[in-house]
Order: structure tokens, then sequence, then C-alpha cells
């Protein structure tokens, strides 16, 4: 079975972090292809060893991603 999962990728320094928001879980890499495949390698790795109980209660079915405009300064 295939779920699609949100994945957040942002430039740390010298590096990019990921991070799935639907179960919390988060890698990094040196390059944003990197960091993608390194989540999907933390998130399979949850899969296989999480019970189905844990999932449950780790997974958010609701995750909105959007862009909201702010005054600065």
């Amino acid at each position: 079975m295939q779920k699609q999962l949100t994945a957040i990728i942002e430039r740390e320094g010298n590096g990019y972090v990921s991070l799935c928001p639907e179960l919390d879980i988060a890698s990094q890499g040196d390059t944003i292809e990197e960091a993608r495949v390194n989540l999907r390698e933390a998130l399979e790795l949850f899969f296989e060893a999480a019970s189905p109980s844990e999932i449950k209660t780790r997974l958010h079915t609701e995750v909105y991603v959007t862009q909201v405009e702010v005054a600065v300064g």
C-alpha cells in the first residue's frame, strides 16, 4: 500500500532539513533531493517498526500547507 505524505524542505546552514508534518518525522541531507530521499527512508523505517496503534496515534490526517502575508517592520 502506498500513502501520499507531505514533505517540507528548507535550507539550514550548508544543507537541507526535511519534515513530514503528518507524522512529525524529520531528516536532512546535503541537497534537496538527498533530504527528500532520506525523509522517505525515515518514514519507511517508521512504518516498518511502528505498531498500528502508534501509527494511528501519530498520524495527522488533515495537514494544510499554505502561505500567509504579514507586515514586517
